[in-house]
């Protein structure tokens, strides 16, 4: 059964995705709010734009239609027509000749031909955003239609702005959440580092005095004849000589590793053969490879404590039986695959994305990092991948290496 482990200060990171899901529908809220408002307000002054364009309708068909209104004219004309100066407006006749105009940005050392092209283009721009108001000409003393003219109009430059300022606020509010979202994961890394860091060199020098000291009985032991003969300390030596690769490597977390053309095939090998007769006899651990030789640029070290660790987790999902494959393979682009499969329990769907995460393990006791770190090694350390190919539950999983071939 899957978990996560209760290591303290994990339970930030190990939450985060419900963090980040809280913090965006609340954005998502937010968003909305100040949309619906802004179109609220939008929609207010979209009307009050068209009560004035009709209202300066109204006042050319009143000064047209009426006879003895010159002081009326002039009050008409001063208050009403020359009041606005905001929204752009086109009259025009019947045939769609320009007649009038407001608002727009014509220059006054523009041609004929140039102002006339860009008033009709303008008057379909706006015949497409509203619908142009009527003006009836009538005839003052028998009332009878004489003609037709149309107020086209669009959106003065305040409305525009009106309706463009919540997607330049959310952008900004955007911008700034993303740069804040950079600095917080970059925080976050570089704590995550200096963790890293620390817990490996104090590893490092915590497992010199031991290892000086076995070595030292090793020398006692070997003056023995009867543990001669029994091989003990062949097998001692081995170990040692064990404890101070995996010295090397946590020397090797708070530094960056020095990459070198070898062997993967080797390497891989070295590890295989160091595991078999430390697991169950009923585990089966075999290497697959078309060709004895394939390098890539690795760090020896923590190459292998990469494979160590998968193979070790391929181990305990399997418990005392099973198969472990590794197969290397030559890719394209001057890249090397490294497939480690085995027969376990697999991995739950919903739990694959999180297989890396500091803090995951599926077994009772564990902190959860040794993913982790091979996640680090691999992509950090030696600009490569490594990612869960395949996994089915009771069947198996298959993780995949990509390195740098040399």
């Amino acid at each position: 059964m899957s978990k996560l482990s209760s290591i303290p200060g994990l339970g930030f990171y190990q939450n985060n995705t419900a963090v980040k899901w809280v913090v965006l529908v609340v954005s998502v809220l937010i968003s909305a709010g100040s949309i619906y408002y802004t179109k609220i307000l939008v929609d207010q002054l979209k009307g009050r734009e068209r009560q004035q364009v009709q209202l300066y309708a109204k006042a050319i068909e009143y000064t047209a239609n009426e006879e003895d209104t010159y002081g009326d004219v002039n009050f008409i004309a001063q208050e009403i027509l020359f009041q606005n100066n905001s929204i752009p407006i086109i009259q025009a006749d019947e045939k769609g000749a320009v007649l009038s105009y407001r608002n727009l940005d014509v220059e006054e050392s523009w041609s004929q031909k140039r102002k006339d092209s860009y008033l009709q283009n303008e008057m379909s721009i706006m015949k497409e955003i509203y619908e142009p108001i009527t003006v009836t000409l009538r005839d003052p003393q028998t009332s009878e239609v004489f003609g037709t003219q149309y107020i086209f109009y669009k959106n003065s430059f305040l409305l525009k702005q009106l309706i463009a300022y919540p997607y330049i606020q959310l952008s900004v509010i955007a911008l700034f959440g993303f740069i804040s979202f950079l600095a917080f994961n970059y925080s976050k890394m570089a704590e995550q580092n200096r963790v890293w860091v620390g817990l490996a060199k104090e590893t490092a020098h915590q497992l010199g005095t031991p290892i000086s000291s076995l070595m030292a009985w090793v020398e006692v032991i070997r003056e023995d004849s009867d543990m001669q003969e029994k091989g003990v300390v062949e097998e001692l030596e081995k170990d040692i000589q064990k404890l101070r690769i995996v010295t090397e490597r946590f020397s090797s977390i708070g530094s960056t590793p020095t990459l070198k053309k070898e062997n993967v095939v080797t390497l891989i090998n070295n590890v295989v053969n160091y595991l078999r007769p430390r697991v169950s006899s009923k585990i089966r651990m075999e290497v697959f490879t078309l060709s004895d030789n394939i390098s890539a640029n690795v760090h020896a070290p923590l190459f292998e404590w990469v494979i160590e660790n998968l193979s070790k987790n391929s181990v305990d999902a399997m418990g005392n039986s099973g198969t472990i494959a590794i197969k290397i393979l030559r890719g394209n682009e001057g890249k090397v695959f490294i497939d480690v499969s085995d027969t376990g329990k697999g991995i739950p769907r919903s739990k694959i994305d999180s297989v890396f995460r500091a803090g995951f393990t599926t077994k009772k006791r564990g902190w959860g990092l040794g993913l982790t770190l091979a996640k680090r090694i691999i992509e950090t350390y030696h600009n490569g991948k490594i990612f869960v190919k395949s996994s089915e539950e009771n069947q198996g999983t298959t993780f995949r290496i990509i390195l740098n071939a040399a």
